[in-house]
């Protein structure tokens, strides 16, 4: 764990040197990746905010997913990340932002998304991007995992 401690610390200093921001829309860490950056001193340089958009509904209120986005793909799918990730952008105004929905299960899983299945979006000044994770292990490791890919992924996006 201590290497994503490192992680945060150089995503941290590397906006804050930049003057650049970030926020986050998360469904299935449940706050886990904003808790990261939090714990980290300096973070209120460049957290905007971040919501816990767990519900469909509160998807499409605060983020602006469209009903007909998760009528056709659901609320896990690559389509209703991509939106969960412009509508965090507008919302908070920042340059960077994560967007995670996924099954952490135990319950929940299909044939075809089963228990594990997370995306995982990531939108900088340049790109976006969503990544399709299939996790193992229980809810909370699930959880975990999921919360540390989020964060290797932006590392490796800055430009250190």
């Amino acid at each position: 764990m201590n290497t994503i401690h490192n992680s945060l610390k150089k995503i941290i200093s590397t906006l804050t040197q930049k003057s650049q921001t970030i926020s986050f829309a998360e469904s299935c860490t449940g706050g886990r990746i904003a808790s990261k950056f939090t714990a980290i001193s300096g973070a209120s340089q460049v957290l905007n905010g971040s919501c816990i958009t767990y519900s469909n509904q509160i998807k499409q209120q605060w983020l602006g997913v469209k009903h007909s986005t998760l009528e056709n793909f659901g609320a896990v799918s690559e389509a209703c990340v991509l939106e969960m990730l412009t509508g965090i952008q507008i919302m908070a105004n920042s340059d960077y932002t994560i967007a995670v929905s996924g099954i952490a299960g135990p319950s929940g899983g299909t044939e075809f998304k089963p228990v594990g299945t997370v995306y995982i979006g990531i939108l900088t000044p340049i790109d976006k991007e969503v990544y399709h994770c299939l996790f193992e292990g229980t809810r909370e490791e699930i959880q975990d995992l999921a919360t540390i890919f989020a964060i290797k992924k932006l590392e490796e996006k800055i430009n250190f």
